[in-house]
Formats: C-alpha cells, structure tokens, sequence
C-alpha cells in the first residue's frame, strides 16, 4: 500500500512538473513566405520575428541563445584547385560537397561554436565546418583546406552569411533578424528555422518554409530551358543567328 501511494504521488509530481518544463517554447513567423523573381528582381529582404515565452521566473534572458537560420535548395558544388603550369593556370585536384545548401545565413546571439557542443551543432547542421558531405575521400586537413575555399566563394557571392550578434532585441522577449536574399537566390524552396538554446542545451526549434520562385515570362522560359533543353538550345542558336544577320543587314556599308 505504501509503495502504491508513493508511485502515485510521484505521477503526481510528474504531471505537475511537465507544463513548468515544456513551457519554455519560442514563437516565430517570417514577414513573407514567398519571393518572387521577376525581370527587374534586384534582391530583397525577409525578416525572422519572435519571442521567448514561459522563461523561468527569475531567469535571465542571456541565460537563452537564438539561432536563425535560413537555408536555400540543396546541390552538389564542386571546389578545383588550380596550379600554375608552364605559366598556364590549370584545374588539377578536385572536391565534390554533396548537399550543399544553394543558399546559407546564420544569425545567432554569440558566435556559434559557443552555443551548443560540437555533437549538437553537427546534428542541425548549423555552422560552416558542418553544412555539405564530402564525396571524395580526404584527409582532414585537405577537406579543411577545400571547406574554406567554398565557403570564401559562396561568401563573395553572398551565398553564404554568418552573423555572429545578428539577433535584434526589441525587448526582454521579443526579437528579430533581417535576411538579404540576393537576386542570384536560387529558386526553390527555402526553410527558416529558428532554435533556442540554454545552457548549450536545445530547448526548441521551429521552422517555417519560404518559396523563391520565378513568376511570368521568366519562369515560363526557366521551365522551357530545363523541360525541353535540346530545343531550348536549338533555338537560342536560331535567335542568335537571326538577330546578328538582322544587324549586319541593317547596320552593313552601303
């Protein structure tokens, strides 16, 4: 009887301990969902809100981190090495990264090999030495070298974004990211994610989906290129003949 009574309360002190536990969560929401690319797209920005609730009394908020996150499409990117050869630059080594997001930004509060182990980060997948799985098989030191050098090029072409502090705080709760997407984005779709982190410890997570997409004529010709590629091809090269016979016609000495 004693040991039933005693079970019984400790369900009891289970059910009423649980809603303190799960009520830390993080509510997030992005301004749009969808981007559309038109002939005139010159590159916009989104914006990540939300905020922390059910914090612990008397918990500070720089006891919590934020990591925002938006990733593009997956693809596979391919890092050449080239060598100086009788004066000639050349390719010569090569190295494939399978699953490379097409588009990759991070916001955190601090940088974000301080926020959580390297166990927790690689399972998300958050920071550069994480994203994208080597094809080729490499020394440690060589798929550093290769990383960095990826890295470096989707950075030059604003690809690739890491903003350590980059969380904006509009109150003790409430706080928000901007994302610039670039006009070069690939379409497809994007995913928002947003974590909250204590103590090196993931509490929550939440992950909205955002649509770049092609829209009138220049999706219509996007699709053609990519669902009809031989003629696609055929009658680019008609248009670029027709076009430079026209111009020498209009434009030849009389």
């Amino acid at each position: 009887m004693m040991r039933l009574t005693l079970l019984f309360a400790l369900c009891l002190f289970g059910l009423a301990a649980r809603p303190a536990l799960a009520a830390q969560d993080i509510i997030s929401g992005v301004s749009t969902d969808l981007i559309q690319i038109r002939s005139d797209f010159a590159g916009t920005d989104i914006v990540v809100f939300g905020a922390i609730e059910g914090t612990e009394p008397g918990a500070s908020i720089q006891e919590y981190d934020i990591v925002v996150i938006l990733r593009g499409p997956k693809a596979n990117l391919t890092v050449r090495r080239k060598e100086r050869i009788l004066g000639i630059w050349v390719n010569r080594e090569q190295v494939t990264f399978r699953d490379m997001p097409g588009y990759y930004f991070l916001a955190s509060t601090r940088p974000i090999d301080e926020i959580a182990p390297p166990l927790l980060l690689h399972r998300f997948q958050l920071g550069a030495e994480i994203i994208g799985t080597v094809v080729d098989d490499l020394n440690p030191d060589e798929e550093t070298t290769f990383r960095e050098a990826a890295m470096r090029n989707l950075a030059r072409e604003q690809m690739f974004i890491d903003t350590p502090g980059g969380i904006e705080f509009l109150s003790q709760t409430l706080f928000r990211t901007r994302i610039p997407v670039p006009s070069t984005a690939p379409p497809g779709e994007y995913h928002a994610e947003v974590y909250l982190f204590r103590a090196g410890t993931l509490v929550t997570l939440q992950s909205s989906p955002v649509f770049v997409d092609k829209t009138g004529l220049e999706r219509r010709i996007y699709e053609y290129a990519y669902t009809a590629s031989l003629s696609y091809g055929l009658l680019a090269v008609f248009m670029s003949c027709a076009f430079g016979w026209l111009s020498f016609a209009l434009f030849r000495p009389r």
